[in-house]
């Protein structure tokens, strides 16, 4: 088998496999989207709450 045919056969099978997923609906889709920005909000607030204390404690040592 050359190169030709072996990347046929991989988009063949790919487009097969993803023809099998089953997706999510949009209503899902929006759900799902909203609550990962919500974490990344909680996450980014509490990163920067880490960040400001660690430099504060620093700034005294120091």
């Amino acid at each position: 088998m050359n190169f030709i045919t072996k990347a046929i056969l991989f988009f063949k099978e790919s487009y097969y496999e993803l023809a099998k997923v089953a997706w999510l609906g949009k209503r899902e889709a929006v759900a799902t989207t909203i609550v990962i920005i919500f974490f990344i909000l909680i996450m980014s607030l509490f990163v920067s709450l880490v960040d400001l204390a660690l430099g504060k404690i620093i700034e005294i040592i120091l």
